[in-house]
């Protein structure tokens, strides 16, 4: 991330982004210096807190990125500089508007008179020696345009008439006003304060565009749009079923005039009623409607779909993260289902460390409905190998194999399972991929599906790790928004995660190791291969022997790294191994040994952090050093509870409204939260149905993984919507009522259109019964099959 940008100007961008996250220049420059020497954000936020004056990873990953932009901008203004200067137009006033310019739209506004670009046809104008006559009728609206065009006519130079030179005229001043930076900020910033899109659907294609029928005829301010709605629009403009267009205030015919007299405004035009007034306000009316609107239309369109692209990516990460940081059952032995209908139940067993112990096909369900001998079946492996927990996935045949796996546990009542339905999600392209056919080269595809529902039940994030973010498919429009911002976005919150947890490097898969700081894949894989062959570490030092593994590196990564049982009980900690001088201190000043110091709660806690700080190490890093020796190795994760699906609601057709139910909040969006109820189809929570109060952000009140209580409010078999509520005291509308209700097209994949949202300005309103969505199964089915 290094950069070779002037002192002044890694000021002048240390400024900004301290006003932006809340901190110090000097805070920010000591982060970026932390970066660019290749320091990772969790390992600047956990261990150089002393240096950043505790800046968080939060804070640390909105650093990262501004820098990126910041850096980009004065790129880009350096570039264009030198393009001006080398045309010989760089004059003192132009030079100070671009070194002020503090974003990459107005630097190319002020840009554009100068790009490069094809000949134009005021260039062409120009070179016909037109000019002068469009200043001077600019300049003397009291001439006739026509009279003072004749002097110009001049067949040689293509003028062949008084028509050609006003027209060519016309094209220099349009020109000139097009690329006035001044008068585009302006016109920019007030059509986005007062802009409306439109949607229309395509003449012929309204059956073909069905899912995207709420906006056949829509209209919605810009600047109140939410982020889903706009991907929505702009799909279905991408897909060719909307027309969009963006009207400048909501009396389109009104605000057009408006926007060109802004121009005249700007250019000095008045309609006096003299000769060439009205041809200069002509010359204004083609100026916004051939050029300035269609160009801030696609500026303002674009700006629109970064924003909302950015809301999305944060959903995604948010729902990400609460996936990877869910409770992890732990070290047991558990069964593991892939459910399937004609190609069987595939089984996988594995055990407390999550090696593969035993696979099996089972079919107790449609065509072949071999019940008892699959339950026979696993009883064997379940009595084989202390089983412990049932990890069901939630794909077809669910609820079915779910009822299998109840009866399994009144067959074992000595073993004490437990059964629990887990998330399936990427669980197929796991299956499919270069990493899972390396770790089991001769099992069956199948048959790795049921392996990693087994294992991420014990551990969600290391198991997850092993899959491509975005294919686990918790986001909102995830296949519409920039995919490198998206990945690089989503790899950030597996680091963070990753981290924040720890990873006991005599156990870890290679692509977890990988994912933590300063690790790459090639040093990840080097570490396994050295701990195959040589045997478990039995200190974190003994790191440094692994190939490509440096100093630099060991820094980085040794304090998220775990020993269990090693020679060095601090290995076990978070504690990193440069601080582990503090700790001697801590055992000469308390005359406690390290292992009876390690664990003594009740010890650590009058221990004073004070006391024991240098040059190196401040109160914030000792405080930390404390609280590992408390409690060392502590998990962040919360403790390990299942949700209990209602026995006999197994399909959508087993709903009846006024049911209340237990679930699993499968994935949240802007709009709400979808849940898991154990029917193949999730249901959802319209924001406006999560709480007794009003709600602005969903995650406000539930995040993926929860575990919550929902009333039924409505069931569309036939179109696969299910309302769901956490208000158990609310009651299902009257069906009459429920066109006008219904609106709101929530999408979890990105698959169809986005939803109506919470009725504008100010508090949501406590409805008879949330919204369905209505294209919900259409999205729900293609997340599912990891589309």
């Amino acid at each position: 991330m290094s950069s070779s940008i002037p002192t002044a100007l890694a000021r002048k961008i240390a400024q900004t982004i301290a006003g932006e996250i809340g901190a110090r220049a000097a805070q920010v420059e000591a982060a970026v210096g932390l970066l660019d020497e290749g320091a990772t954000v969790p390992f600047i936020a956990r261990y150089r807190k002393e240096v950043t004056e505790g800046l968080d990873d939060t804070q640390l990953r909105t650093l990262e990125v501004r820098l990126t932009y910041l850096r980009e901008l004065e790129d880009r203004r350096a570039a264009i500089l030198a393009s001006i200067e080398e045309q010989g137009k760089l004059n003192d006033e132009l030079r100070a508007d671009i070194e002020g310019a503090d974003s990459k739209a107005r630097l190319e506004d002020l840009y554009l008179p100068y790009k490069p670009k094809r000949r134009t046809r005021a260039q062409i104008a120009r070179e016909a020696g037109l000019e002068p006559l469009a200043d001077s009728l600019l300049a003397d609206p009291s001439q006739v345009p026509e009279d003072a065009a004749a002097a110009y006519v001049d067949a040689e130079k293509g003028v062949a008439d008084t028509k050609a030179a006003l027209e060519g005229a016309r094209a220099i001043l349009m020109e000139r006003w097009s690329e006035d930076a001044a008068l585009l900020g302006d016109l920019r910033g007030w059509l986005e304060d007062c802009g409306v899109i439109r949607a229309k659907v395509v003449e012929g294609k309204e059956a073909a565009g069905e899912k995207f029928r709420d906006y056949f005829d829509h209209a919605e301010a810009l600047a109140r749009i939410p982020s889903h709605r706009m991907l929505a629009l702009l799909r279905g403009r991408r897909e060719e079923m909307l027309q969009l267009d963006l009207d400048p205030g909501s009396d389109a015919e009104a605000g057009h005039a408006l926007a060109e007299s802004k121009i005249a405004l700007h250019a000095g035009i008045h309609d006096r009623g003299r000769p060439a007034d009205a041809w200069l306000r002509n010359a204004c009316r083609l100026t916004w409607r051939a050029k300035l609107h269609l160009h801030l239309l696609i500026d303002l369109f674009n700006q629109a779909r970064e924003k909302a692209e950015a809301e999305a990516i944060a959903v995604f990460g948010d729902n990400l993260k609460d996936l990877l940081l869910a409770a992890p059952a732990g070290p047991k032995a558990v069964l593991g289902l892939d459910p399937g209908l004609r190609t069987g139940v595939k089984v996988a067993v594995v055990d407390a460390t999550g090696k593969l112990v035993a696979t099996d096909t089972i079919y107790p369900h449609e065509p072949r409905r071999q019940w008892d001998q699959s339950l026979a079946i696993l009883k064997k492996l379940c009595a084989a190998h202390g089983v412990q927990l049932i990890a069901t996935g939630n794909g077809t045949a669910s609820r079915e194999t779910d009822r299998l796996a109840g009866e399994l546990l009144k067959l074992l009542p000595e073993l004490k399972m437990q059964k629990i339905v887990v998330s399936e999600a990427g669980a197929s392209v796991y299956s499919a991929s270069e990493l899972a056919a390396k770790e089991f080269p001769g099992l069956d595809v199948s048959l790795r599906g049921a392996v990693s529902i087994a294992r991420r039940l014990q551990d969600p994030l290391a198991e997850l790790v092993k899959i491509e973010p975005k294919a686990i498919g918790v986001g909102q429009y995830q296949h519409d928004v920039d995919q490198y911002k998206l990945a690089r976005a989503l790899d950030a919150r597996v680091e963070d995660c990753v981290n924040a947890v720890g990873v006991h490097v005599n156990t870890a898969s290679a692509p977890l190791l990988a994912r933590v700081s300063g690790l790459s894949s090639t040093v990840a894989e080097n570490i396994v291969a050295h701990r195959d062959a040589n045997g478990p570490f039995k200190r974190r030092k003994d790191l440094l022997k692994v190939p490509r593994l440096g100093d630099k590196t060991f820094e980085q990564c040794a304090g998220f790294l775990r020993i269990a049982d090693g020679d060095e009980p601090l290995d076990a900690s978070a504690v990193h191994p440069e601080a582990y001088p503090v700790v001697e201190r801590i055992v000469a000043a308390t005359g406690k040994p390290i292992r009876a110091l390690v664990g003594d709660a009740g010890f650590v806690r009058t221990l004073k952090a004070r006391e024991f700080t240098d040059e190196r190490f401040g109160e914030p890093t000792v405080r930390d050093i404390l609280a590992e020796l408390e409690k060392p190795g502590r998990d962040p994760r919360p403790g390990f509870q299942a949700a209990q699906f209602a026995d006999g609601v197994e399909d959508i057709k087993d709903l009846r409204e006024g049911m209340i139910l237990e679930g699993v909040v499968s994935n949240v969006a802007a709009f709400g939260a979808f849940v898991d109820i154990g029917v193949h189809q999730d249901g959802l929570i319209h924001i406006s149905a999560l709480a007794d109060r009003y709600v602005k952000d969903p995650r406000e009140v539930v995040k993926a993984g929860d575990i919550v209580k929902v009333k039924v409010l409505e069931v569309d078999v036939a179109r696969k919507r299910i309302a769901l509520t956490r208000r158990l005291d609310d009651t299902p509308a009257p069906r009459e009522a429920r066109t006008e209700a219904r609106g709101d097209a929530g999408n979890r994949d990105s698959r169809g259109p986005g939803p109506r949202g919470a009725r504008p300005g100010g508090g949501t309103p406590k409805p008879a019964a949330a919204p369905a969505n209505n294209a919900m199964a259409e999205a729900l089915l293609r997340a599912r099959s990891g589309r």
